[in-house]
């Protein structure tokens, strides 16, 4: 799960969705120097990503980039299912994406001072290049993949992975959605959180 999967699945409360979103930048137990709703949030991320590392239809689709990612398989899954909740982001909210970015980004601004040092210093071109819209596109997300492959240790393979997802992307879109159901259960039995789903 990356930035958009995280926050959606934070439900309404702005300090459990500051929580998730940093979660990758807080290590250890430096998550009890926050608020007691941020350490929920930073908790709550690290739920969502042992849930979704060790999930069987997560190994599915991350065995289709196995051949050159390797252990990097799982971010390209990260950032494939947050492609597909970005694109389908209607069934999901009944806000519009651009807005609920808009949201997102105006937290992360409010609240800087209290965000890990790199953090604070990514934000800046993640709100700009707005990276979480940007996922909603096969060719947004050939640029996601190829700025990471030169910032990261992230493999440069990304005409392979955009080869992948073409051509299996009927698959992975069915595999999301079973998938997103599953956790939206898990964090909303485990942590009490109400996840927000427009009515059908």
């Amino acid at each position: 799960m990356n930035y958009l999967a995280h926050t959606y699945l934070s439900g309404d409360n702005d300090d459990i969705k500051i929580g998730n979103f940093l979660g990758d930048w807080v290590k250890g137990s430096d998550y009890l120097n926050y608020s007691e709703d941020i350490r929920k949030g930073i908790l709550l991320h690290r739920n969502i990503d042992s849930f979704t590392d060790r999930h069987p239809i997560v190994h599915l689709g991350a065995n289709r980039f196995q051949p050159r990612y390797a252990k990097y398989s799982g971010i390209i899954i990260d950032i494939l299912y947050d492609h597909f909740l970005a694109s389908n982001w209607n069934a999901f909210n009944d806000m519009e994406l651009h807005d609920y970015v808009n949201r997102i980004h105006n937290m992360m601004l409010n609240n800087l001072g209290i965000l890990p040092e790199r953090l604070q210093e990514y934000l800046p071109a993640f709100m700009n290049e707005r990276w979480i819209e940007r996922y909603s596109t096969i060719e947004g997300i050939r640029d996601v993949l190829d700025a990471m492959s030169k910032r990261t240790s992230l493999p440069n393979e990304t005409e392979f992975a955009i080869g992948v997802m073409e051509a299996f992307y009927d698959n992975f879109r069915y595999e999301f959605f079973d998938f997103f159901g599953q956790i939206i259960e898990f964090v909303e039995t485990k942590f009490m959180i109400s996840i927000y789903r427009p009515e059908s």
